[in-house]
């Protein structure tokens, strides 16, 4: 929807549209529907539109601030779809805050937070997704997630969710035509032609929402838990993966009592990993509270790995008795893999595993064995193994929203089936 703002019903809003700082360069940007007074006196000099022009800046005694380029935008010709003047001024705090101040004198108020943006949303430059793009690139901290939100940015994601949209409503009229006009003698019930666009629809909303989930992914990050008895090795298989000594590794048992978080990226993934203290009984109050964190950590995870010493001639018990408790912390939905750590003690490898039901990667965190093949795990975990080509930022109600659409065609279509001759 566009909502055709006039002048009369919006100001002219004015903010610095670089970091805050000193630098080579800042911009301050105008933007409403009338900024001929601001041509007049601020740079005494009208403008060639979308023309880079060096031009000074004039203070209210026509006193120089500095000088700079100006580059003026014609409604509906920009972001905004108003007016828009852009100054690109040398870049100390005390300049822009000069420039700005004479924007202000001259008529102007400060932008909120975003305000540029919604405008553009407002006077139908941008769609929602494309404005949450926007953010989502600005935020992007990694080169994946920057590629999914320039794509979101660019359109693309409301261009594919604009064709399902469009061959829903095709398929809907086909259906209310052939009701209300019975006397045609189609019978859409057994409609080949039909059965195949529903089915292309629900071919194109997966291929959409498994493109939405990764860029998610990539735009949210993932939690992932570590997690076992104490001295299994967590924090020294912690440190290796952030790539510092975050976490103290000693060989006295419990010596983890808070949970300790890094942000890393691991195959251009952003994971928020957490280390905390080991599961075991104890008497101890401050390892209680430790134990009691990381079960609360686990809760929260996206994936839980549990860390496993794998010289520990009890593995039977292990997984009989401690790892059932720890999977009625996971939250439904979670991944959950164990991790057989210390390798190198024993010579362990896959054919010494026994009595375990699930994902299993083998590494030695100590001497650096298998990591990088449990980087690979990971991703495969977190349900991104390869990074699709076209993935866009997407947000939780978007999946949502896609997921919705999905079930009630898959339902059309088995009514379809049940109803009709068949293919």
């Amino acid at each position: 929807m566009v909502y055709n703002l006039t002048s009369n019903d919006i100001d002219t809003i004015v903010a610095i549209s670089t970091p805050k700082g000193n630098g080579g360069i800042s911009i301050v940007r105008l933007s409403g529907f009338d900024l001929k007074h601001f041509f007049d006196r601020l740079i005494f000099s009208s403008l060639i539109p979308k023309q880079a022009s060096l031009k000074k800046f004039f203070d209210s005694k026509k006193m120089v601030i500095d000088e700079g380029i100006a580059i003026y935008f014609p409604s509906p010709e920009s972001f905004t779809g108003e007016c828009v003047l852009e100054l690109h001024c040398h870049g100390g705090q005390v300049i822009t805050d000069m420039i700005v101040t004479r924007c202000l004198e001259l008529g102007a108020r400060m932008a909120r937070p975003g305000e540029f943006t919604e405008r553009a949303f407002l006077n139908g430059k941008l769609d929602l997704a494309q404005a949450e793009g926007i953010s989502d690139l600005i935020n992007a901290s990694s080169k994946s997630a920057a590629r999914s939100a320039s794509l979101s940015m660019q359109g693309q994601f409301s261009l594919q969710v604009r064709e399902i949209v469009e061959d829903i409503i095709d398929i809907r009229k086909f259906v209310e035509a052939c009701i209300d006009f019975p006397a045609e003698d189609i019978d859409f019930l057994d409609n080949k032609d039909l059965k195949k666009r529903i089915s292309s629809c629900i071919e194109k909303l997966n291929s959409v929402i498994k493109r939405a989930h990764q860029g998610r992914i990539l735009q949210e990050g993932v939690n992932v838990a570590l997690t076992g008895r104490p001295n299994a090795g967590k924090s020294t298989l912690f440190n290796l993966l952030t790539g510092y000594d975050s976490a103290i590794v000693t060989s006295t048992p419990g010596t983890t009592r808070d949970v300790l978080r890094e942000k890393v990226l691991i195959n251009d993934i952003p994971i928020f990993l957490s280390d905390s203290a080991g599961l075991r009984e104890s008497d101890d109050d401050i390892e209680k509270e430790g134990i009691r964190r990381a079960e609360e950590e686990i809760k929260a995870a996206d994936v839980v790995l549990y860390i496993v010493d794998c010289s520990n001639r009890n593995l039977n018990d292990e997984f009989e008795h401690e790892l059932p408790l720890v999977l009625k912390f996971c939250s439904d939905g979670a991944s959950f893999a164990v991790i057989f750590n210390k390798i190198d003690i024993l010579n362990f490898n896959k054919n010494d595993v026994k009595g375990c039901f699930y994902p299993f990667h083998l590494v030695s965190a100590k001497k650096g064995l298998g990591v990088n093949e449990l980087k690979d795990f990971i991703s495969d975990l977190v349900g991104v193994d390869e990074i699709v080509e076209g993935v866009f930022s997407a947000r939780k109600r978007h999946l949502t929203a896609l997921s919705e659409a999905l079930r009630f065609m898959e339902i059309g279509k088995q009514q379809l089936n049940n109803t009709g001759s068949g293919e």
